[in-house]
């Protein structure tokens, strides 16, 4: 093996462990925070329920195609891999670039700061109180992945399970409480299907993460699909309930007029008390994905450092933990930094997406393009999961793609300048070359 590091991951990970993890890492606060928006661009009850099941099959298409390539090429790496190798090193590197500086670190200060928000609520602790405590749940569960695989999956279950029956808790209360005084009609939605759209993938966001313990999995060409399948499908039907239950709350023209659509939920419901019971659910939901993203996001930096001689130090493999120490604290490092950057600014939910969903996309559609090209060169090995309905699968897949990427770039305008502009901050990686030109990256 390449790189300075000892020891390489073992196959230790259940699909119930990498169906708690993609469940842990999707089900965060969008759930909360996106059904108004949906409304708002949706005319009728049955189209809002629609677009949330269209959401969930177009993220089982996606599943589809991540099945197929992490199955055949299984890889800490995750996309880093799957676009190096079918697309080039230097595609591979400018996407590690995008992920390891702005998409994952980012997504990791951005929970953490939820979890602070909310949990300021319940507990207060001064006027820094959500920067204290989105420091300190990235440095505990920064810890808790340092001691060991076993210790970062077992938290995963235990938080995964607890957001899922907190959300389902607050779906219930939706249909025994009966429906809330309706607020006036103020006419069809104003939007258009294809920003719901983009607010709705935006929710199921994080299903890719699988891709990320592919190394990790036993029996990999057998659990990858199952994780993907069963994990996407739990989501949706999750979200489709607790949609179904904020519709018997508040009805669609009180989604729309919701800033804050499940606390006006629990408010209807339950009183001003429903308000700490929301909170706590939303607590448990941001702590689940934070565990989640910190345990995927640094599998990357570890399968880099195989790579980029300039990052050697983090080709390294904690035998005993089964863990990429060096990659963790890294990671962790620089979301610190940001959770300061962001104690003095806080841009919040909306910016995160304005200027990461152009990129994020862009980068989807060259994975959904590598399984063409991988395929046509036929280098996988026989027995992997095959994606059903090839070619026509990954083609829906690339078209939804290209769509919300363009849907993303105009609704968020100047804010995907940004995204673009520090993207194009990486180019120089491209330069530099693997220390081993003949190993296939991130293996």
């Amino acid at each position: 093996m390449s790189g300075s590091g000892d020891e390489a991951p073992r196959a230790s990970l259940s699909v119930t462990d990498g169906v708690a993890m993609l469940v842990g890492v999707v089900v965060g606060t969008g759930i909360f925070k996106t059904p108004q928006m949906v409304a708002a661009n949706v005319d009728t009850e049955i189209a809002f329920v629609a677009v949330w099941l269209l959401g969930g099959l177009a993220t089982l298409v996606g599943a589809l195609v991540y099945a197929e390539l992490g199955s055949a090429y299984p890889s800490t790496g995750g996309e880093y891999a799957f676009l190096s190798r079918a697309l080039g090193r230097n595609v591979g590197l400018l996407f590690a670039w995008a992920r390891l500086t702005v998409i994952q670190t980012g997504a990791i200060a951005l929970v953490a700061f939820v979890f602070g928000d909310y949990a300021q609520q319940v507990l207060p602790l001064g006027r820094w109180g959500p920067t204290l405590y989105a420091a300190a749940a990235i440095a505990a569960f920064t810890f808790v992945n340092l001691t060991g695989t076993p210790q970062g999956r077992g938290v995963q279950r235990l938080f995964s399970g607890l957001t899922v029956l907190a959300v389902l808790a607050v779906a219930i209360l939706g249909f025994v409480g009966g429906p809330a005084e309706a607020p006036p009609p103020s006419g069809p939605g104003g939007g258009a299907a294809g920003l719901a759209m983009v607010f709705i993938l935006l929710t199921y966001g994080g299903w890719n993460e699988a891709a990320y313990i592919s190394a990790e999995l036993r029996d990999v060409r057998r659990a990858m699909v199952r994780v993907l399948v069963l994990g996407c499908g739990a989501v949706t039907l999750l979200y489709v309930v607790v949609n179904l239950a904020f519709l018997r709350a508040l009805g669609l023209e009180g989604l729309r007029a919701s800033d804050a659509v499940a606390a006006d939920a629990m408010r209807a419901l339950l009183g001003d008390g429903g308000a700490t019971v929301l909170a706590a659910t939303i607590c448990c939901a941001a702590l689940s994905t934070l565990n989640a993203t910190i345990f995927t996001g640094a599998r990357l930096y570890y399968a880099i450092g195989r790579d980029l001689p300039g990052l050697a130090r983090f080709d390294r493999w904690d035998a005993r933990g089964n863990t990429p120490t060096n990659a963790l604290l890294l990671q962790s490092g620089i979301a610190l930094l940001l959770v300061g950057f962001g104690a003095a600014t806080r841009g919040g939910f909306q910016a995160m997406v304005e200027y990461t969903a152009p990129v994020f996309w862009f980068f989807l559609l060259l994975v959904g393009v590598s399984l063409f090209v991988l395929r046509r060169r036929g280098e996988a090995a026989e027995g992997r999961f095959r994606v059903p309905l090839y070619p026509l699968t990954p083609l829906l897949f690339c078209l939804t793609c290209a769509y919300l990427l363009y849907a993303s770039v105009t609704y968020a305008g100047t804010g995907s300048l940004v995204g673009v502009g520090v993207l194009a901050l990486g180019l120089p990686l491209v330069l530099l070359r693997p220390r081993s030109p003949e190993a296939q990256p991130g293996e």
